[in-house]
C-alpha cells in the first residue's frame, strides 16, 4: 500500500429508514468515491480495484438488500485491516416506531418487501435486525431515532476524524422522556441528581452553560456520582482495550436531556480527554444548522 496516501473505506450498514442515504450522500460531498448496495462478497476484490485506480477515500454501502453475502462481512473486514487499510464501520439504527413513521411519511415500500411482498414494514424491520445482527458486532452504532439529518451529518463527520487505531470513548446525553438510546454501551441514570429545571433562572439553560455547571458543581450528589462513574469506567476500560473494541458509548440520562446529563456528559469528557480519544455528544441539544 501506498503509506504517503492511504487508503481509507468507510463502510455504511444499518436499517432501512435510519439514515444511510444521509451519510452515503455526505460522503460523495466531501470527496469520497461512494458506491451503493455493494455485495459483501465482492469488498475485497472492489477495494483492490479502487485502490489500483488511486483512490484514497471510498465510502460503501452494504445492507440487507445483499443479505447473503453478509456473513462474510466481518471477515472480510478483519482481512482488509490486516493489510493496513484505514477501514471504519457505521451502523445507523433507530427504533421499530421512528422507522414506522419515516416509511408512512414517505410512502416507501420497504427494500425486503420487494423479495417478500407478503410482509408488513414491521415484519421487514424485525427481519432486517435479524439479517444484520453480525455487521452491529464489528461496527460504530449510532442511533438516529432522534436526530435530525444536520445531527446524523455532524456527528459522521466526528466518526471520520477519528484515530481508527485506538478505542474511542463516546459520552452521550439524553433524556428518558424520549427513550434509550440503542447505540449505549453503558447507560447511568442522573434523574436523581437536583433538577435546575426546577429554578426559573436556569430552566432555559443547558449543561453547557456556566449558571447550570454552577449549580451542578456545589451539588456534593453531583460530584459523588461523577466518581462513582470515573471510577467504574477507571476500573473496566481497560478489559474493553485488551478486547480490542473500537468504541465505548456510555449513556448519561436525565428527564428532558438539558441540563444534568448535559453537564455529567461533558464533565466525564473533560476527565478522559488528556488520556483518551473522546467524543461528545448531546442528543437533545443538537448542533445547529449552521455546523
Amino acid at each position: 500500500m501506498n503509506v504517503a496516501n492511504p487508503l481509507q473505506v468507510v463502510l455504511i450498514s444499518g436499517l432501512s429508514g435510519s439514515g444511510k442515504s444521509v451519510a452515503l450522500k455526505l460522503l460523495e460531498d466531501i470527496g469520497y468515491y461512494c458506491i451503493d448496495n455493494l455485495p459483501a462478497s465482492l469488498l475485497g476484490q472492489t477495494i483492490e480495484l479502487l485502490r489500483a485506480e488511486q483512490h484514497h477515500r471510498v465510502g460503501i454501502s452494504v445492507d440487507a438488500r445483499g443479505a447473503q453475502s453478509l456473513p462474510e462481512l466481518p471477515q472480510s473486514v478483519e482481512q482488509l485491516k490486516a493489510e493496513g487499510i484505514d477501514v471504519r464501520v457505521l451502523f445507523l439504527e433507530a427504533k421499530t416506531d421512528a422507522l414506522l413513521k419515516r416509511f408512512s411519511e414517505t410512502r416507501r415500500k420497504h427494500p425486503l418487501s420487494v423479495r417478500e411482498p407478503t410482509l408488513t414494514v414491521g415484519e421487514c424491520i424485525v427481519k432486517e435486525r435479524e439479517l444484520l445482527a453480525d455487521v452491529v458486532d464489528i461496527a460504530h452504532r449510532v442511533d438516529t431515532s432522534e436526530l435530525s439529518a444536520n445531527a446524523l451529518r455532524s456527528w459522521i463527520k466526528q466518526f471520520l476524524a477519528l484515530d481508527n487505531f485506538r478505542l474511542t470513548l463516546i459520552f452521550q446525553s439524553f433524556g428518558f422522556k424520549h427513550g434509550l438510546p440503542l447505540d449505549a454501551d453503558f447507560v447511568f441514570d442522573a434523574r436523581c441528581l437536583p433538577n435546575p429545571y426546577y429554578d426559573p433562572v436556569l430552566r432555559p439553560l443547558t449543561g453547557h452553560d456556566h449558571p447550570v455547571i454552577d449549580f451542578l458543581e456545589s451539588e456534593p450528589q453531583a460530584q459523588l456520582m461523577f466518581a462513582d462513574i470515573r471510577d467504574y469506567l477507571d476500573r473496566w476500560l481497560p478489559a474493553f482495550d485488551r478486547d480490542n473494541r473500537s468504541y465505548v458509548t456510555v449513556g448519561i440520562g436525565c428527564t428532558g436531556g438539558q441540563h444534568r446529563s448535559v453537564w455529567l456528559a461533558e464533565k466525564l469528557a473533560a476527565h478522559y480527554a488528556d488520556d483518551r480519544q473522546v467524543l461528545r455528544r448531546h442528543r437533545e441539544t443538537p448542533p445547529t444548522e449552521s455546523a
